[in-house]
């Protein structure tokens, strides 16, 4: 159970931080009305210390609007931009790795396998990719490599778990001196054998002279995922943090088992795949966005250094929906915004093939907005910074919990924050937030995205810490006897009661504090089953914790 630590500090306190904080508006404009279009100049240019990749749609913008709103590179091309743009502003997603060469058995979805491919067939068809490439650009016309900043691999031609491995051993297309191995080695060698094919491309690359820097789509340590969408409630974040099973196998070393191999190490970048595949509003999965985002940033830098860049979409994985539809406008705004407070080195834009169809861009601008609101803070980002990430996104999706994240420089504190489990647009919730002795509680407002900043240096960081402080309550659920323990820097007077959800008293009980930790007890066998608030109140403070009863 979350606990609610709703200390009140009176009127004074809240006074000083309506001051201290700092929270510039989010841009206001009209939502685009017109289909198949956006109108990026009703937002004013601004600039980002992120690798902002743009590969969605263009229209008819012969501008390189995106490079004047925020992002770094393009993916995709519109008008002169073969000729006019800097290879540092280039970005290219290489599709069809595994795919192009025919009737081959990796490039087989069904199979996936590393054996018995015609490599020469392969290399064949990676120069035609990368001459095509080269081809679209002036300045690299004619040559075998296409003059760009950032390459993003699009591979995807992996079995991840043993039990899928297993599940082709005997394929007819796997050759029978694999068939014949044990079922451990039959894995091992596959796992071995796939990583040095992974690496392939890379090795292709680079042999002919490739200097830029390369990611691969999807293929990295902790896969954005429906089914590690699936997995946030009921993996412990430890588990992410420190099994290595949980890593992709073409991310281990065959022969020592940690991070590295020939594929891993030859990557620059991470750009995990961080599609939306459950939808907000018919979905109880949909609420999980921010959290699934969040997770996929922060697993990925638990294991590794390299810069994580995800690829984002703005519309829900066709998987579960052929229509494609756009997400929320807070989805949107947040996906923008928050995770650079996880450590995200910068964002992929992606979309589909669609220009061809008639669709409202509005959620487009409403991500345009966020990222210039964010760009307001944009030194908070450069040179040196910490972030505070005070509770794993793993945790916040197994506790529907709103969610906050703080980058600290020099003497200042900036909050981004948002509750993507709020029930309405006009719900709020209070949250307290916190670093070191800096403490502060905010109020989200339905699921808008806060951002603001704080002096830590200000009276509100002066104010003593509160006389009764981390309490905990066990057993929770309880069925007979119930024990608070919390901790106290003042000897006060005080009440402990145990509150029904409809605010009446069922059990009370008088305390006196004592500096430092002590334990009460309270009885609950005579109370109904359900939710209480367990709430302790010494002088001017009051901690509150909700406990459930069961039989």
């Amino acid at each position: 159970m979350n606990k609610i630590c709703n200390v009140l500090w009176g009127s004074l306190l809240l006074s000083i931080s309506t001051m201290a904080q700092d929270c510039p508006p989010a841009p206001t404009f009209t939502p685009v009305q017109a289909n198949n279009t956006i109108e990026w100049e009703k937002f004013s240019e601004f600039s980002l210390p992120f690798t902002l990749i743009y590969e969605g749609v263009r229209f008819d913008d012969t501008k390189s609007q995106p490079l004047k709103r925020g992002f770094s590179h393009l993916a995709k091309f519109s008008g002169n931009e073969a000729n006019t743009l800097l290879p540092s502003q280039r970005a290219i997603t290489w599709y069809h790795i595994a795919t192009a060469a025919p009737n081959q058995p990796w490039g087989d979805r069904a199979l996936e396998s590393p054996w018995a491919n015609d490599l020469n067939l392969f290399r064949g068809t990676w120069n035609e990719q990368l001459n095509g490439m080269a081809n679209s650009f002036a300045d690299s016309q004619g040559e075998n490599l296409p003059k760009v900043d950032i390459l993003g691999l699009d591979i995807e031609r992996i079995h991840d778990t043993n039990r899928e491995i297993l599940s082709i051993k005997n394929n007819a297309r796997v050759p029978a001196v694999y068939q014949n191995l044990p079922d451990a080695q039959f894995i091992d060698r596959y796992k071995r054998d796939i990583q040095k094919l992974y690496a392939a491309p890379i090795d292709f690359l680079k042999n002919r002279g490739g200097k830029m820097k390369v990611g691969s789509y999807s293929d990295v340590m902790v896969r954005g995922s429906f089914n590690n969408w699936l997995g946030l409630a009921v993996t412990p974040w430890s588990d992410w943090t420190s099994d290595p099973n949980r890593v992709l196998h073409i991310m281990r070393d065959s022969t020592s088992g940690r991070v590295g191999g020939p594929f891993y190490n030859q990557l620059d970048l991470l750009t995990p795949s961080c599609y939306y595949y459950y939808d907000y509003f018919s979905s109880p999965l949909g609420r999980d966005y921010l959290a699934y985002i969040l997770f996929v940033v922060e697993a990925n830098r638990a294991w590794s250094d390299k810069p994580v860049i995800p690829y984002v979409w703005l519309r829900y994985h066709d998987s579960f929906n052929p229509t494609v539809p756009f997400v929320p406008r807070f989805v949107a705004e947040a996906t923008a915004i928050m995770p650079f407070f996880s450590g995200a080195k910068g964002l992929w834009l992606w979309d589909g093939p669609v220009e061809a169809q008639s669709y409202n861009y509005a959620t487009y601008e409403y991500f345009i907005g966020a990222l210039h609101r964010l760009s307001q803070f944009k030194n908070f980002f450069e040179g040196n910074y910490e972030l505070v990430i005070s509770t794993p996104a793993v945790e916040s999706a197994k506790s529907k919990s709103p969610i906050w994240r703080g980058v600290v420089k020099g003497d200042e504190i900036l909050i981004a924050a948002q509750n993507p489990y709020a029930n309405s647009d006009t719900e709020t919730k209070q949250v307290p937030v916190n670093y070191g002795n800096w403490q502060q509680t905010i109020t989200l407002i339905g699921r808008e995205v806060f951002l603001c900043k704080f002096p830590r240096n200000s009276l509100v960081n002066s104010i003593k810490i509160p006389a009764i402080f981390k309490m905990t309550v066990y057993p929770n659920p309880a069925s007979e006897l119930l024990n608070c323990q919390f901790e106290a820097t003042e000897t006060l007077n005080g009440t402990l009661e145990l509150i029904d959800l409809t605010g009446r008293v069922c059990v009370q009980k008088p305390v006196r504090t004592q500096i430092g930790q002590q334990t009460c007890e309270l009885h609950a066998r005579h109370l109904a089953p359900g939710m209480y608030l367990l709430r302790l109140s010494a002088g001017k403070y009051k901690i509150t914790e909700r406990v459930l009863v069961q039989r």
